[in-house]
């Protein structure tokens, strides 16, 4: 049977500003990757959603961005190598340093935002990135953008990796994440979701925004917390998964 972690990234409000449908979508996802206070988070929302994770039986990964609360880590950075490690050596510190407390596992590790998208085109910085989780706990698995470079600069370190596609993305023709600005990028048409999610898991592939067919191989699939009927959507996905005999548990196992 096949197998399908569904993961969703979480913990992204802080102080008076609410961010997703994060108590929700805990009901259905298998993995959530917590903000680490950088790009969003707060000390308080990092150990309520690790405490709400524990109680839901969802694995938890830590979810480092760029310090951008402005810009919810959606805008590049030009840092050097020795940056991106301590960027994110000094976030993982924050999220293993809760998960203790609560007596929680970590999982995983997902970059996010632009350091998530320029890690997958650019190896050197990927490598940084792959480094600095070996070096944090070599154990950890790391989840970065399906035939990207962090999945390569992942391998490369002995990491166990695991290659994400998108649920609520649309794909250019070279297989990276559409960029934000570009219509169509984000799919929030329920339909097309389950469209994609089945030809991900079932054919390997998708269809790029300007009808080319690239292929997608994924270990876990991404709804995020922030969209619009992220609930509603993770959960019909899950159902359908499921129908279609697809196992869906976390990376780490059942």
């Amino acid at each position: 049977m096949t197998q399908l972690d569904i993961n969703a990234d979480l913990g992204e409000s802080y102080g008076a500003f609410q961010v997703g449908e994060d108590e929700q979508l805990m009901k259905v996802i298998t993995s959530a990757n917590v903000a680490c206070g950088f790009h969003a988070g707060d000390y308080n929302v990092i150990a309520d959603t690790i405490e709400r994770a524990k109680s839901e039986g969802v694995a938890v990964g830590a979810h480092p961005g760029f310090p951008d609360l402005f810009g919810f880590g959606r805008r590049e950075f030009n840092m050097s190598t020795k940056e991106i490690y301590n960027l994110i050596t000094y976030q993982l510190g924050a999220i293993a340093g809760v998960c203790k407390v609560k007596n929680v596992e970590l999982q995983n590790v997902k970059p996010h935002g632009a350091l998530y998208n320029m890690a997958a085109k650019d190896y050197e910085m990927a490598s940084s990135i792959a480094k600095a989780v070996r070096d944090f706990d070599s154990s950890l698995i790391l989840y970065g953008l399906s035939n990207s470079e962090l999945v390569r600069a992942g391998q490369d370190m002995g990491l166990k990796v695991a290659q994400e596609a998108f649920a609520d993305r649309a794909y250019t023709s070279e297989g990276y994440l559409a960029p934000r600005s570009m219509e169509g990028s984000v799919i929030s048409s329920l339909e097309e979701i389950e469209k994609q999610v089945l030809s991900i898991v079932q054919n390997g592939c998708t269809t790029s925004l300007d009808g080319k067919q690239i292929p997608l191989e994924a270990q876990t699939i991404c709804f995020h917390g922030d969209g619009d009927s992220a609930y509603h959507h993770a959960e019909h996905i899950k159902s359908v998964l499921e129908h279609h005999n697809v196992s869906v548990q976390k990376v780490g196992g059942s």
